[in-house]
């Protein structure tokens, strides 16, 4: 996933001049940085601490502990690589990771995003809980709970406001139709569109 994602930002600034980087990576106290921060805390746990406690011996969870539920976990993974950056590419000149309260980049409602409103945190999802089902212990599966809760931060309380801000009715006419992560589901209400 490193890889995939230098490589998008290389492909950005090769397409428009800028690496759409917007992501502090200082402490700076904000409720995105802190999305962000414990998203990477999930990432890492998944990646990392997974296989490695599975190294040092941690019993995988029963269940879960199949050939078959590897293999799906391959599976799963390697097509939500594929997904990220599919969507990420469907983005264009619009792709950004963090946000910049100054910049406003086009809605983007079609392709992928006409399905979820969130294609690349979907397919990021994904991604990992599949890698934990390669190496299926608690520790990989607590990671993919800790990187949902931190993508759910990020996109609940900075990235959809963000983009309510900048797109007014538009971002939430498309919202009240076009599912958060999955399709149909995490729609925003109309109740809610007229308090933002």
């Amino acid at each position: 996933m490193l890889v995939i994602g230098a490589g998008r930002r290389q492909i950005q600034l090769h397409r428009t001049g800028d690496s759409g980087n917007r992501r502090t990576w200082h402490p700076d106290g904000s409720l995105e940085w802190w999305a962000l921060a414990v998203a990477d805390l999930g990432y890492l746990t998944v990646g990392l601490g997974a296989p490695l406690t599975d190294l040092a011996g941690l019993t995988p969870v029963t269940v879960l502990n199949e050939p078959v539920v590897a293999g799906l976990g391959l599976a799963v993974a390697v097509l939500g690589i594929m997904a990220t950056l599919a969507a990420q590419l469907s983005l264009g000149a619009s792709w950004r990771i963090g946000i910049d309260d100054a910049e406003h980049t086009d809605l983007i409602t079609h392709g992928a995003f006409q399905v979820v409103r969130n294609p690349i945190f979907a397919a990021v999802i994904a991604t990992f809980l599949g890698m934990a089902l390669m190496v299926p212990n608690l520790v990989g599966l607590a990671g993919v709970v800790v990187a949902v809760i931190g993508i759910e931060a990020q996109v609940r309380f900075a990235e959809e406001p963000h983009l309510r801000k900048i797109h007014g009715a538009a971002y939430t006419g498309y919202a009240s139709h076009v599912g958060r992560f999955l399709p149909g589901i995490g729609r925003l209400q109309p109740e809610y569109q007229k308090r933002a």
